[in-house]
């Protein structure tokens, strides 16, 4: 408890603010040098299927569409990114430049209109910082910090932002080098007509527009005309305005991460507090538990008996009476409890690495996809503690089928989590979403699966069954005793709905953080909070099932191997209700959109089941093995 103590204390102080190390060296532009301006997906938090940049009639390069190089965690987040038509260069300010003209058809038209009815959003990237966007609507300005709007609807007309003003921010570093700290694109929808009513087919050098004025930037103009979406010409054009900042290129994120500050970090602080306070009431539950009232049963039970007291011993109750008991296998589905311990102490081990490491900054938002690759790197590697886990388990159980025990460790879980990402996939290409996985890189997750996952269980369960079974500290016998009547209140229902509440309650703040993050295009950054919050959770997890078990064997029940699990494990089925009341945030009608966000939300509370389930049986385990190792047994 000491060390854990000093953790927290140590957390607290230095992982709070999370700072990332960026995980791409800075670059150094020069005046003049090209600055590549990159294009990402179509997004929509309402719809959650982001498209391909070059799906609407957008501008294409001269030189032809080349997609960059991407990892696995990126394809996973559905990116795309590809060369795009501006062109853009170090210092050098441009003003209404023409990108191109096209002509759109009726379908074209359609598709724009769909677009902005669903909210979709343009995601540009420049020297790996992503665009934020400003929007002007004539009454205020707002600040976005994941990309910028396709268009707008007013009444019942479309309007496409036609024009962007790009605002870069640098800071220099010597004489003449210079590096890129900020990235704003402000979008504009205007009505081009050229001087003289001229027109233009889209080759050679474009007449004059009459809304633009040499030497100054496009501005928002409430009375200019704005462009309809509508079929026949369109002209791109955009500005290019280089601003001097104070920002430092190590510090350049932290506007996108703290979304300029929008989340005050006492909101953290509150929840970290609440958590506390939780944890706090819980220990002082396990402390009168352990210091007054199993003192004085271990005390009464350990002292030489009268002959008085040995006549009223038939009439006593209390949790030693089950000592012959309370260690018997349980009787339903044994090998299925291992396979979800194992996994469960596998998937808790991967969350607490993740988050470490993400915590110290090895996990950078600016490396993009590293999160997701580094979930399934440790998930994978880890597959050894989950087969040495449930294969000591399942021989302390007494179990024979040990290689299908073993198989189903290594493939159960991942096997779940497999067919439903795959269905989703499936569902998601059918729309021709970019979400869709490439068949390499679902060939690269197989790969992970069966080629070091798989055989990594079968090792870890080699050793775990060359060890010899658990020892109890008291015998089993032969006859299983009697368990009387329960109370109303020990009820398994009533137990498992309960021990659910108190460790929701410590982490439901950050969980609405994370679901921002993962469902709104957030960022998500403050990890050392999460890393709080986690070990709160597992404290709190551990207190709660402790505390229902000793209830539990006072009633003579010994029945406690599943319903430790369930105890804690019961904060997935909370986890999953906040999702479906979190779900209407994203104001979505769209059928698709439903098998999405319940399928992966289905995933992450059997996840997070596993993990507060394997948290409560191991801490009742412990528990359960510490006090009737207390007692002397006849």
């Amino acid at each position: 408890m000491n060390t854990l103590i000093h953790i927290t204390l140590l957390s607290t102080v230095t992982l709070t603010n999370a700072f990332y190390l960026p995980g791409v060296a800075p670059h150094d532009f020069y005046a003049g040098e090209p600055v590549e301006l990159k294009v990402n997906k179509l997004s929509s938090i309402r719809t959650q299927l982001p498209y391909d940049y070059y799906s609407l009639k957008y501008c294409k390069p001269p030189e032809g569409i080349h997609s960059e190089s991407e990892n696995l965690g990126e394809f996973l987040r559905g990116d795309r990114i590809e060369n795009s038509p501006y062109k853009v260069e170090m210092l050098e300010d441009e003003f209404c430049k023409v990108v191109c003209q096209v002509s759109l058809s009726n379908s074209d038209a359609s598709a724009f209109k769909k677009t902005i009815k669903n909210e979709y959003h343009n995601n540009w990237i420049v020297d790996n910082l992503p665009a934020a966007s400003i929007l002007d609507s004539g009454h205020f300005i707002t600040t976005q910090y994941v990309g910028f709007p396709v268009g707008y609807k007013e009444a019942n007309s479309f309007y496409l932002y036609n024009h962007v003003n790009i605002v870069l921010e640098y800071s220099s570093v010597g004489e003449d080098a210079h590096r890129i700290v900020g990235f704003y694109v402000e979008p504009i929808s205007i009505k081009h007509r050229f001087v003289g009513g001229k027109l233009w087919d889209g080759r050679g050098e474009p007449p004059p527009r009459a809304a633009c004025r040499d030497g100054e930037h496009l501005a928002f103009d409430s009375n200019r005309d704005a462009q309809r979406v509508e079929s026949g010409a369109l002209l791109y054009t955009y500005d290019v305005e280089w601003r001097e900042s104070s920002v430092q290129w190590a510090s350049r994120w932290d506007v996108y991460l703290s979304q300029n500050n929008a989340v005050s970090d006492r909101v953290h602080w509150f929840s970290i507090v609440n958590s506390v306070l939780i944890v706090m009431f819980l220990a002082f539950m396990v402390a009168m538990i352990l210091v007054r009232t199993l003192n004085r049963d271990i005390s009464k039970y350990n002292r030489v008996m009268t002959d008085e007291e040995k006549a009223d011993q038939a009439e006593e109750t209390g949790w030693k009476l089950v000592h012959a008991d309370v260690f018997r296998p349980p009787v339903q589905y044994p090998m299925l409890f291992c396979i979800f311990a194992g996994t469960g102490m596998q998937l808790f081990m991967c969350a607490m690495f993740l988050i470490i490491f993400a915590a110290v900054g090895f996990l950078s938002p600016a490396n993009r996809g590293s999160l997701m690759i580094g979930l399934l790197l440790i998930f994978v590697l880890l597959g050894s503690l989950s087969g040495y886990t449930s294969a000591r388990l399942y021989k302390t159980f007494k179990g024979k089928q040990w290689q299908r025990c073993t198989l189903l460790t290594a493939t159960l879980f991942p096997g779940i989590c497999f067919t439903v990402f795959f269905i989703l996939n499936a569902v998601v290409w059918s729309y021709g979403s970019t979400g869709a996985i490439p068949v390499l890189s679902m060939l690269a997750i197989l790969t992970l699966w069966f080629g070091i996952s798989v055989p990594l269980v079968f090792i870890g369960a080699y050793f775990g069954y060359k060890k010899d079974a658990l020892t109890f500290p008291v015998v089993t016998s032969n006859i299983p005793r009697q368990i009387p009547t329960q109370p109303w209140f020990l009820e398994i229902t009533l137990t498992t709905l309960l021990g659910g509440i108190l460790p929701f309650g410590a982490c439901f703040v950050e969980m609405f953080f994370i679901m921002s993050s993962v469902w709104m295009d957030q960022y998500y950054y403050v990890f050392g909070f999460l890393l709080l919050s986690f070990i709160i959770l597992t404290i709190t997890c551990a207190e709660v099932t402790i505390v229902l078990c000793y209830f539990q064997l006072c009633a003579e029940d010994y029945r406690w191997w599943w319903r430790s699990m369930m105890t804690s494990g019961s904060t997935a089925l909370y986890v999953f209700l906040y999702a479906c009341f979190y779900f209407y945030r994203l104001e979505s009608n769209m059928t698709v959109t439903y098998f999405l966000y319940f399928g992966y939300m289905g995933i992450i509370s059997l996840g997070i089941f596993l993990i507060t389930g394997a948290i409560g049986f191991f801490s009742a385990l412990y528990f359960t093995h510490s006090i009737y190792g207390s007692i002397k047994v006849d």
